[in-house]
């Protein structure tokens, strides 16, 4: 205020002030009423407040409401502005400059010639050259500072302009007669309404040529004395007045519809962190935090297919810890999980450059190498690697000693087969924990005779009698909130006259690999479904489909015929699909199962989140169930563990799937999972998979009264 000074933080009206200081004196000075010159009241406070809200109304963002609180938001907002206004203020200029020479033309026989020439001599190429100017701009590599600084500019820039135009208009007006000074006020008119489109994404600018020239044009009229003239001024005022309303207007719709673009992609960005997030998760190993086996085969995928130079090698090599199934049955399962946090970070000294570890199960590690990137032989590298998993390990008191046994497979070849080259290095690791314990088997043409031992199992399966070789097991599936057997997994068994006791680990890839596993298939599907006349009609089926099988139309067919003829209802059915079978023809797999979901029948993706793509497959197919695989299950007892279960259920729960926990051995694990909301349960604990007359003695089927602890499951 004019007349006030400040003290601190008050602000004192200069009368109290002067009365204060004149007390003072009198009683400094024995009150002989002398008064102290009163002292200047300063000036440059006020100035400075009236600078800041100066700049402030002359900011690009000016009526934006939340740029002040969001400098992110702010940031787009200027961009936004700038890339409008870039395109209209060439327009502008250009408009400007037609409509002045064509007043000075009219003016050219009655105005001195420096008036209607000399002027337009320096504001038309000014106009000219800043049209020019925005017209060649590249707004891509305009960043938010610069944009801000330019907005500025052309704030002040367009105020000058408006000025020398105004001015010269109503100094023009001058001349002429009637005509004349009315196209002085047309020009006046179309100059504001042209300012006001063309700026309409830069309000301040806008608003400063349209109160220069109606203050001017208005007081110019008004005072003139003729009262036509004064109601062409009233009435351009009014429009001038609705015009920027509705310059306000729009300007807020653009500001509502940059923070709406601002808030989608602050939603997509979130998006697609959690989406990465998610994928880490389903990437890592969450007992021991390494890669897992779904990054692994991607990474060998991705190697294998992508071109390489002569001489780039890739290797392949898998590690085993020798001892660990009886340190993890001697010591209990927390001994086990800390031996194989430690195989893994001294495996992960080993990533680098060229070097890529994972953990694939149980206590299995691979690694991925690039050769060329080595410093050393390959072979000599991985032997490193094995002399240092197998040193003891000490927990506690315990030193633990779990040994290590390597197989290696390389690829010089052009074009490498990942899954060929696994297989491979799976060879020459069963051949060193067989022969070689302890060391690293390099794979050649000797471990061809193990091929061999394939093919001959191969021959053992088509020359098998399904019907008295083949039998099925069933492993009971717990709801924990009914407290009861809700469905029942059919597991393939076959004992070879042969070959004795075969694992379907080994039969089943055999038989995809010879053909045989459509006819495998459907005879155990038939016998497990006549098997279900016998259970609880309230007890559903689950049984596992082949990938060949899923993406066969002929077999698909079948399946159903043989459903429909069986008497159980479809709805008692759940087929379970790896995701490894949805890869090898997705278009296939998903026909497949559109046809067996509309007959009822439900479908679960099994081992979710060890294949290859799970959250793919569960956004585009119509699932029923997902089951989590064990290895998720077994880290319960870890924060990235939790994290990942977490993750899936509550994926499920959005998704509107029932979730399947597999691999449930201990109460701990059992008990947690209660507590994520988990309601089926499936594993060692709840029961092994026996033969059907065992199965029905379970105490958990078909109870009236369930039994008052899971325990009780186990036992049978």
């Amino acid at each position: 205020m004019p007349d006030a000074r400040e003290y601190g933080d008050r602000v004192i009206p200069a009368r109290r002030q002067d009365a204060a200081h004149a007390e003072g004196a009198d009683r400094t000075a024995g009150g002989r009423g002398r008064r102290p010159r009163p002292r200047p009241v300063g000036t440059a406070p006020v100035i400075a407040r009236v600078s800041a809200g100066l700049r402030r109304w002359l900011s690009p963002t000016a009526g934006a409401p939340g740029a002040g609180a969001d400098p992110a938001l702010a940031a787009r907002i200027r961009i936004a502005q700038f890339t409008e206004i870039q395109k209209q203020i060439p327009a502008l200029y250009a408009c400007l400059s037609v409509n002045a020479l064509a007043l000075a033309a009219t003016h050219w026989s009655l105005a001195p010639v420096w008036l209607t020439a000399g002027v337009l001599a320096i504001l038309v190429p000014v106009c000219a050259l800043r049209a020019l100017h925005w017209y060649r701009l590249d707004v891509s590599r305009i960043d938010d500072a610069e944009a801000d600084r330019r907005l500025r500019r052309t704030i002040a820039i367009t105020g000058l302009l408006s000025v020398a135009f105004v001015g010269w208009a109503m100094v023009l007006d001058q001349y002429g007669g009637t005509f004349e000074r009315g196209h002085v006020t047309i020009f006046v008119a179309i100059t504001v309404i042209a300012c006001i489109f063309c700026l309409m994404h830069l309000p301040p600018a806008a608003l400063l040529i349209t109160g220069i020239v109606s203050v001017v044009f208005l007081s110019y009229y008004l005072l003139s004395g003729n009262a036509v003239f004064r109601a062409i001024a009233l009435n351009i005022a009014f429009v001038t007045i609705v015009m920027v309303r509705v310059l306000l207007n729009n300007f807020q719709s653009f500001l509502s519809l940059i923070e709406s673009q601002a808030a989608l992609i602050d939603k997509q960005e979130e998006m697609h962190r959690l989406v990465e997030e998610n994928l880490r998760l389903a990437h890592t190993d969450s007992l021991t935090g390494v890669p897992n086996r779904r990054y692994f085969f991607a990474e060998l995928d991705a190697l294998c297919r992508a071109p390489r130079a002569p001489g780039q090698v890739v290797a392949v090599a898998i590690f085993d810890l020798d001892r660990f199934k009886p340190i993890n049955d001697t010591y209990g399962h927390a001994v086990g999980d800390r031996v194989l946090i430690e195989a893994a970070d001294r495996l992960r000294a080993f990533a680098g450059d060229g070097v890529r570890v994972a953990r694939l199960g149980g206590d299995e590690f691979a690694v991925l190498i690039e050769v060329a990137r080595l410093d050393r032989p390959v072979a000599a590298f991985c032997a490193e690697i094995a002399a240092r998993l197998k040193r003891p390990v000490r927990i506690g008191e315990a030193r633990l000693a779990p040994g290590c046994s390597g197989g290696l497979a390389v690829c010089a070849e052009a074009e490498c087969e990942p899954h060929r080259l696994f297989e491979q290095a799976d060879h020459a690791l069963y051949f060193s924990k067989e022969h070689r314990r302890g060391m690293v088997t390099v794979y050649s043409k000797h471990h061809d005779d193990l091929i061999q031992d394939g093919h001959r199992l191969e021959a053992a399966l088509q020359a098998a009698d399904i019907e008295d070789e083949f039998t099925l097991h069933y492993q009971p599936i717990l709801d924990l909130s009914a407290r009861r057997i809700v469905l029942v997994e059919g597991l393939a068994r076959w004992t070879s006259p042969t070959l004795g006791d075969v694992s379907p680990a080994r039969f089943i890839p055999a038989a995809e690999r010879c053909g045989m596993i459509h006819a495998l298939t459907l005879a155990l599907l038939a016998r497990a479904l006549r098997d279900m006349r016998d259970l609880p009609p309230e007890v559903g089926l689950s049984f596992n489909l082949s990938s060949q099988d899923l993406i066969s139309p002929e077999t698909t067919s079948r399946i159903l015929d043989v459903v429909g003829g069986s008497g159980v209802a479809p709805e008692r059915l759940t087929f379970e699909l790896t995701e490894t079978a949805l890869m090898m023809d997705f278009d296939a797999a998903e026909a497949s199962i559109r046809s067996l979901r509309q007959r009822g029948i439900r479908i679960a993706l099994d081992d979710f989140g060890t294949g290859y793509s799970s959250l793919s497959y569960v956004h585009r197919l119509g699932l029923d169930k997902i089951k989590i695989d064990r290895s998720f299950t077994s880290g319960l007892g870890t924060r990235t563990g939790e994290s990942i279960v977490r993750t899936i259920f509550d994926l499920c729960a959005n998704l509107g799937l029932e979730c399947v926990a597999e691999g449930v051995e201990t109460d701990d694990q059992l008990d947690r999972l209660r507590n994520f909301g988990c309601h089926l349960v499936q594993g060692f604990l709840i029961g092994r998979a026996v033969p059907l007359p065992l199965l029905r003695d379970h105490p958990m089927l078909a109870r009236s009264e369930p039994p008052a602890t899971v325990a009780t499951g186990r036992a049978a």
